[in-house]
Formats: C-alpha cells, structure tokens, sequence
C-alpha cells in the first residue's frame, strides 16, 4: 500500500450486490487512483480471505437538476471482488 491512503471507501449494498454474496462476488466503492493489485493487497489482509478476480468498473458523473438549479453527481470507483470458493467476508453477510 503506497502512503498509507485508504484504498476501500465503503460496501455498496443494493440488490444485485446482495444477490451476488451467493456466488461469493462483494461490491466496494473505491479509490479512484487505486488498482486491482492493490485492491486485492488491501481486501486480503483486511477480511482475511483468499481474492480470485477484481473487477473495476469507473461510475460516470451523470446531470442532475433541483429545482432552477443544475450540476453533476461525482464520479466514482467500483469494485467487485470475486473470492475463492467457500469463502465468505463474514462482516458483510449480515448487512
């Protein structure tokens, strides 16, 4: 880990991330200058479990109105951590 920056943000917990908990598949918004082998790095000595694949995805920022007023939403880091079989994050199953 370079610099000691915080690499997992928080889960993201909405139906189809809760969905993929059976297929052992965990959703985190992250960094977004961090990289899959960090991410890994950070998810393994964290929950204590063995990472197969991490799977990035970049969140666009997207228009939004409020009334008069316009702007934009953030935009964001998406990763979805795929463990090895019989493996669970056992801080998460419950959310």
């Amino acid at each position: 880990m370079t610099s000691q920056k915080i690499i997992l943000i928080h889960p993201i917990i909405s139906e189809k991330s809760v969905r993929d908990k059976e297929q052992g598949k965990y959703s985190f918004k992250v960094d977004m200058n961090s990289n899959k082998s960090e991410i890994k790095k950070v998810v393994e000595e964290k929950f204590k479990v063995k990472v197969d694949k991490v799977n990035t995805i970049k969140v666009p920022s997207k228009n939004r109105k409020m009334g008069k007023f316009s702007g934009k939403t953030s935009q964001w880091k998406k990763a979805i951590i795929t463990l090895s079989d019989g493996q669970t994050i056992k801080e998460l199953d419950n959310i």
